[in-house]
Protein backbone atom coordinates (compact mmCIF):
# COMPACT_ATOMS: atom_id res chain seq x y z
CA UNK A 1 0.00 0.00 0.00
CA UNK A 2 1.33 3.66 -1.08
CA UNK A 3 2.37 5.78 1.66
CA UNK A 4 0.66 8.31 -0.01
CA UNK A 5 -2.40 9.73 1.11
CA UNK A 6 -5.80 10.89 -1.44
CA UNK A 7 -5.60 14.49 -1.13
CA UNK A 8 -9.10 14.52 -1.20
CA UNK A 9 -9.25 12.23 2.20
CA UNK A 10 -10.25 14.16 4.97
CA UNK A 11 -7.31 15.01 8.06
CA UNK A 12 -7.24 12.88 10.74
CA UNK A 13 -7.09 15.59 13.95
CA UNK A 14 -6.42 14.47 17.60
CA UNK A 15 -7.58 16.18 19.88
CA UNK A 16 -7.23 15.64 24.11
CA UNK A 17 -10.26 16.61 25.95
CA UNK A 18 -12.78 16.66 24.35
CA UNK A 19 -15.43 15.52 26.64
CA UNK A 20 -16.21 19.22 27.22
CA UNK A 21 -15.19 22.95 27.13
CA UNK A 22 -12.67 24.53 24.38
CA UNK A 23 -11.82 20.76 23.41
CA UNK A 24 -15.36 20.30 22.40
CA UNK A 25 -15.73 23.19 20.48
CA UNK A 26 -12.87 22.61 18.68
CA UNK A 27 -13.73 18.87 17.49
CA UNK A 28 -17.03 19.72 16.42
CA UNK A 29 -15.73 22.70 14.65
CA UNK A 30 -13.38 20.42 12.60
CA UNK A 31 -16.57 17.61 12.73
CA UNK A 32 -18.32 20.33 10.87
CA UNK A 33 -15.49 20.97 8.17
CA UNK A 34 -15.60 17.12 7.35
CA UNK A 35 -12.86 16.45 9.41
CA UNK A 36 -11.91 13.29 10.93
CA UNK A 37 -11.56 13.85 14.71
CA UNK A 38 -10.31 11.44 17.65
CA UNK A 39 -11.01 12.72 20.93
CA UNK A 40 -10.18 11.63 24.41
CA UNK A 41 -10.82 12.54 27.92
CA UNK A 42 -11.09 10.49 31.60
CA UNK A 43 -14.78 10.04 31.05
CA UNK A 44 -16.94 9.10 27.95
CA UNK A 45 -18.31 11.77 25.61
CA UNK A 46 -21.87 12.57 24.44
CA UNK A 47 -20.51 14.09 21.43
CA UNK A 48 -21.46 11.70 18.26
CA UNK A 49 -21.04 11.98 14.91
CA UNK A 50 -19.94 9.04 12.21
CA UNK A 51 -16.64 10.69 11.79
CA UNK A 52 -15.48 11.06 15.68
CA UNK A 53 -13.99 8.43 17.71
CA UNK A 54 -13.52 8.53 21.60
CA UNK A 55 -11.24 7.07 24.03
CA UNK A 56 -10.90 7.14 27.94
CA UNK A 57 -7.74 7.77 28.35
CA UNK A 58 -5.82 9.85 31.37
CA UNK A 59 -3.97 11.73 29.04
CA UNK A 60 -0.60 11.52 32.09
CA UNK A 61 -0.96 7.74 31.81
CA UNK A 62 2.22 6.57 29.57
CA UNK A 63 0.51 3.43 28.95
CA UNK A 64 -3.06 4.90 28.62
CA UNK A 65 -1.60 7.23 25.44
CA UNK A 66 0.81 4.80 23.77
CA UNK A 67 -2.83 2.25 23.49
CA UNK A 68 -4.67 5.07 22.11
CA UNK A 69 -2.20 6.11 19.44
CA UNK A 70 -1.42 2.40 18.58
CA UNK A 71 -5.18 2.11 18.00
CA UNK A 72 -5.62 5.30 16.15
CA UNK A 73 -2.62 4.62 13.70
CA UNK A 74 -3.68 1.14 13.06
CA UNK A 75 -7.49 2.50 12.10
CA UNK A 76 -6.65 5.71 10.11
CA UNK A 77 -2.44 5.15 9.50
CA UNK A 78 -2.09 8.74 10.12
CA UNK A 79 -2.64 11.65 11.63
CA UNK A 80 -2.10 15.50 10.50
CA UNK A 81 -2.70 17.54 13.28
CA UNK A 82 -2.43 16.70 16.67
CA UNK A 83 -3.62 19.47 19.59
CA UNK A 84 -2.70 19.02 23.42
CA UNK A 85 -5.64 20.76 24.61
CA UNK A 86 -6.44 18.73 27.79
CA UNK A 87 -5.64 21.19 31.10
CA UNK A 88 -6.37 21.91 34.74
CA UNK A 89 -5.35 24.88 36.48
CA UNK A 90 -4.77 25.28 40.16
CA UNK A 91 -5.90 28.89 40.88
CA UNK A 92 -4.60 29.67 44.57
CA UNK A 93 -1.18 31.23 45.83
CA UNK A 94 1.65 28.86 45.56
CA UNK A 95 2.28 28.83 49.55
CA UNK A 96 -0.84 26.96 49.99
CA UNK A 97 -0.80 24.84 47.28
CA UNK A 98 -0.61 21.20 47.99
CA UNK A 99 1.86 19.39 46.15
CA UNK A 100 -0.67 16.65 44.86
CA UNK A 101 -2.43 19.53 43.00
CA UNK A 102 0.95 21.30 41.77
CA UNK A 103 2.19 17.52 40.56
CA UNK A 104 -1.11 17.11 39.10
CA UNK A 105 -1.28 20.19 37.20
CA UNK A 106 2.48 19.47 35.60
CA UNK A 107 0.76 15.76 34.60
CA UNK A 108 -2.12 16.67 33.01
CA UNK A 109 -0.53 19.93 31.19
CA UNK A 110 3.22 19.21 30.69
CA UNK A 111 3.48 15.60 31.28
CA UNK A 112 0.27 15.01 28.92
CA UNK A 113 1.07 17.19 25.82
CA UNK A 114 4.72 15.72 25.90
CA UNK A 115 3.00 12.29 25.50
CA UNK A 116 0.63 12.94 22.72
CA UNK A 117 3.34 14.84 21.18
CA UNK A 118 6.20 12.12 21.18
CA UNK A 119 4.15 9.35 20.20
CA UNK A 120 2.38 11.18 17.34
CA UNK A 121 5.08 12.34 16.10
CA UNK A 122 6.68 9.49 15.79
CA UNK A 123 3.74 8.38 13.22
CA UNK A 124 4.37 12.15 11.44
CA UNK A 125 7.78 11.62 11.06
CA UNK A 126 7.11 8.38 8.89
CA UNK A 127 5.08 10.43 6.34
CA UNK A 128 7.38 13.41 6.88
CA UNK A 129 4.63 16.04 7.54
CA UNK A 130 2.38 17.18 10.32
CA UNK A 131 1.00 19.87 12.59
CA UNK A 132 1.52 19.61 16.51
CA UNK A 133 -0.55 22.78 18.54
CA UNK A 134 -0.07 23.14 22.70
CA UNK A 135 -1.85 25.43 24.40
CA UNK A 136 -0.74 27.69 27.09
CA UNK A 137 -1.70 30.76 28.63
CA UNK A 138 -1.58 34.04 28.63
CA UNK A 139 -1.04 33.32 32.59
CA UNK A 140 2.93 33.34 31.59
CA UNK A 141 3.81 36.35 30.12
CA UNK A 142 1.27 38.24 32.25
CA UNK A 143 2.82 36.36 35.61
CA UNK A 144 -0.48 36.48 36.74
CA UNK A 145 -0.53 36.51 41.09
CA UNK A 146 -2.61 32.93 42.50
CA UNK A 147 -1.66 30.92 38.99
CA UNK A 148 2.33 29.75 39.41
CA UNK A 149 1.84 26.62 39.09
CA UNK A 150 -0.56 26.93 36.36
CA UNK A 151 1.39 29.40 34.32
CA UNK A 152 4.84 27.40 35.54
CA UNK A 153 3.17 24.03 33.50
CA UNK A 154 2.51 26.06 30.61
CA UNK A 155 5.55 27.59 30.76
CA UNK A 156 7.29 24.38 30.39
CA UNK A 157 4.67 23.65 27.53
CA UNK A 158 6.08 26.96 25.66
CA UNK A 159 10.09 25.77 26.12
CA UNK A 160 9.04 22.21 24.98
CA UNK A 161 7.20 23.74 21.87
CA UNK A 162 10.37 25.63 20.94
CA UNK A 163 12.62 22.93 21.24
CA UNK A 164 9.97 20.26 19.43
CA UNK A 165 9.86 22.30 16.81
CA UNK A 166 13.09 22.76 15.96
CA UNK A 167 13.84 18.87 16.50
CA UNK A 168 11.12 17.92 14.45
CA UNK A 169 11.19 20.37 11.79
CA UNK A 170 13.85 18.36 9.35
CA UNK A 171 10.32 15.98 9.06
CA UNK A 172 8.48 18.77 7.59
CA UNK A 173 6.14 18.99 10.93
CA UNK A 174 4.89 22.24 12.46
CA UNK A 175 4.98 23.00 16.31
CA UNK A 176 3.28 25.75 17.86
CA UNK A 177 2.04 26.71 20.66
CA UNK A 178 -0.99 29.30 21.36
CA UNK A 179 -1.98 31.17 24.01
CA UNK A 180 -5.52 32.04 24.23
CA UNK A 181 -7.09 34.83 26.67
CA UNK A 182 -10.04 33.53 29.35
CA UNK A 183 -12.11 31.56 27.67
CA UNK A 184 -15.95 30.88 29.19
CA UNK A 185 -14.93 27.35 29.93
CA UNK A 186 -15.36 25.50 33.51
CA UNK A 187 -10.87 26.03 33.98
CA UNK A 188 -11.91 29.77 34.90
CA UNK A 189 -15.77 29.03 35.89
CA UNK A 190 -14.64 29.83 39.60
CA UNK A 191 -12.12 33.30 38.76
CA UNK A 192 -13.80 36.37 39.71
CA UNK A 193 -15.41 38.55 36.81
CA UNK A 194 -13.52 41.30 37.89
CA UNK A 195 -9.95 40.03 37.55
CA UNK A 196 -11.09 38.23 33.79
CA UNK A 197 -11.72 42.15 33.04
CA UNK A 198 -8.47 42.98 34.13
CA UNK A 199 -6.58 40.25 32.27
CA UNK A 200 -8.52 41.03 29.23
CA UNK A 201 -7.45 44.77 29.48
CA UNK A 202 -3.76 43.90 29.74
Amino acid sequence: MSSQRDKSEPRVIVITGTRKGLGRELAQKYLQQGDVVVGCSRRSSSLEHQNYRHFEVDVSVEEEVVKMVRAVRKEFRTVDVLINNAGIAAMNHFVTTPFSNAKRVFDTNFFGSFLFSREIAKIMIRRKKGCIINFSTVAVPLNLEGEAVYAASKAAVENFTRIAATELGGFGIRVNAVGPTPIPTDLIRNVPQDKIEKILER
